[in-house]
Formats: C-alpha cells, structure tokens, sequence
C-alpha cells in the first residue's frame, strides 16, 4: 500500500509542474521508470529529456535519468505540453520581431490575433505565422517550430517569448512557473483609485455561470494569483494603471480588476464595455461610444517583458511602445480632463 502523494501546477495550461513525495517503502528505482509509472501521457524519451535539461530535482537538485530514488525524496518535474491541434498550417501573416535567436523570438502580438489553434480558430493565429516565418527564412529552417511557454488573450497587445528549442522552451517555463519572469502591463481601467499602488491577491478559477470567463474564488480553490498595480496618469472616470504580474493565470488582470471595481475599459466580458463612471449626458455618452469605437477590444498590453536567456543565462528585457488603439483612447481621455477643468474655470469667472 502506497502513501505517497502528488501535486500538479499548470501556468496557463502551456506547461505542467508535479512534485512527489516518495513512499516510504519504496524500493531504489531509475527515476525514470519511477515518474513513467505515475505520469499520464509522459513517454520517457521526454522525461529523460527533462532530465537532461535539468528539470527534474530530487530535494531541490537536478538528477540524471539514471539517478534511484529513495523513500522520502521530493521530487519535482517541469513538463512542457502543446496544443491539441497536431497540424499546423503555416500561413504568411506579418509579424512585428522584437528580438530573435537560435533558441528564441519575441514579437509584439496585435490585437485580434489567438496565440495558437484552438476550437473556434484553427488558422490565422500567430503559430501558424511563426511556422511560415520559420520555414521561410534563411537562419531558420523547416525543422524549426514555435514551442510555446505562455499566451496573451486574443484581444491584448504586446509582448511574448517563443521557444526555437526543447530546451529553451523547458528553461523558460521554469521560470515561469518561479514567477522570476518579469511583465508589465499597461492598463486603462474604469474608476478613480484612492491610492497610487496596491496589490490584488486572489485565487481565480472557472465562473461557474460562464465556462468562458474566470472569477474570483475562495483561498482553498481555484489558482494562487497575484497583481501588483500603480497608478500612471488619472481621468477622474477611468485610471491609467500599470500592473505587474507574480503570477500568470488566465484573464488575471481582467478578473482581479474587476474583482475591485475597476473593470479594464471596453472588456466586454468582465461588464467594462459599459459606461460605469460619470454622466448620461449625450455629449460624454458619445465621448464614451468614441473611445470604444477606436479601441473595440480591453484596453491591456504587454508592455515588459524580462527573463534569463535559457542557454547564455544573461538577463534580457524588452518593452513595447503602446498600440496605436489605446494611445488614441489615453489622449482623447486626457484633452477631455483638460477641456473639462477649463470649462469648470471659466464657470467660475
């Protein structure tokens, strides 16, 4: 009879983390053969390749395939997963590179653009962009494919980091999953802050009255999820906010705003595409309607983007200007604080 027991973490489901802790009357086993027997859809080619890029640890240190293990021993494992979709079809889609070498690319995703094929969108997304550009391109080749280690939602801008190699893409989302990946966000959300920072910490799980959306839990279930913000520049009605992620759940930023009060400007899934704050006066009506018809998405990029290069382990950063979109939105917002104050001025007079 076993005792022993297992514990599985996933960052936005792109990669798997699971930690064991041995039975105590475990015999000495590879451990290998020991994680083949407990892990589902785990072929041992890729537990041994996991091994070989240092992401098996037994009480804290990478082991070997060929290492035993012994009753009591923790072990941890970073697996890497794809999606679904088994055949990609490579599609000439221009991308905006950001950074690129042989074990990586940045891009700057557009608004509008799924990260990869799913149900709903089987074509048109950036992976089937990147598998054209690798095929078409001299310093790459036909082998090379895009290996994820995280997403951004359709609708968000900005910055994402793309795998050339197993092995880059296993290391990235090490740190991923140890939150030592630094992003910000760049965030135009409802309301007026009574203070310049703060923190959201919340779980978030699946809303159970929409399986499309996510929501705020209970401490005992759902994901651990973490969002640090600072106010940038306030509209009296909306704030422009800066948001730094601890960690990476699905819609985070959108779900832990509004779990606030502070829904990101024109999220129609999270109720931000209505006018929460101020008048019903038909002239800021139509200001408002404006500003959605300029920017018909949530008003959220990437803008940072920092991490350890997963073979020459030097520190990189990267940031990204914002979208045309949303900085139309921020300088209409901004004239009309401006236009307000000197109507209220000369009201005065």
């Amino acid at each position: 009879m076993t005792t022993e027991t297992a514990e599985q973490g996933t960052e936005n489901e792109l990669y798997e983390h699971w930690r064991f802790v041995v039975d105590k009357g475990q015999v000495p086993l590879r451990i290998d053969k020991y994680l083949m027997r407990r892990l589902e859809n785990s072929s041992r080619n890729k537990i041994q390749k996991a091994a070989q890029n240092d992401c098996i640890k037994v009480n804290g240190n990478s082991v070997k395939p060929n290492y035993k293990v012994k009753p009591s021993d923790v072990i941890q494992i970073f697996l890497t997963t794809e999606p679904h979709d088994s055949e990609i079809i490579p599609q000439d889609i221009p991308l905006d590179i950001v950074y690129e070498d042989e074990h990586l690319i940045i891009v700057n995703k557009p608004a509008q653009m799924v990260v990869h094929p799913a149900y709903g969108n089987y074509d048109g997304t950036l992976v089937n962009a990147l598998t054209y550009y690798f095929q078409n391109t001299p310093h790459n080749n036909a082998e090379t494919k895009p290996l994820l280690v995280h997403r951004i939602d359709k609708d968000t801008t900005g910055l994402l980091v793309v795998a050339k190699t197993e092995q880059a893409q296993t290391k990235l989302a090490e740190q991923f999953f140890y939150h030592t990946i630094e992003r910000t966000y760049t965030a135009l959300v409802w309301g007026d802050f009574k203070e310049d920072s703060g923190t959201v910490q919340a779980n978030i799980s699946r809303d159970t009255a929409d399986r499309k959306r996510m929501a705020v839990c209970s401490e005992d279930s759902g994901k651990h999820a973490v969002t640090h913000w600072q106010v940038i520049e306030r509209f009296g009605y909306t704030t422009l906010i800066r948001c730094k992620l601890e960690t990476g759940r699905t819609h985070q930023i959108r779900v832990h705003m509004k779990s606030i009060g502070h829904p990101l400007f024109n999220d129609s899934t999270y109720g931000g595409n209505q006018i929460l704050k101020g008048t019903t006066f038909t002239k800021y009506k139509q200001f408002i309607l404006n500003c959605f018809d300029i920017i018909p998405r949530q008003a959220l990029h990437a803008t940072t983007l920092g991490f350890e290069h997963p073979v020459t382990l030097q520190p990189m950063m990267f940031s990204s200007p914002l979208p045309s979109d949303m900085q139309q939105v921020i300088d209409k917002w901004r004239n009309y604080v401006i236009n307000k104050e000197s109507y209220n001025q000369n009201q005065a007079l």
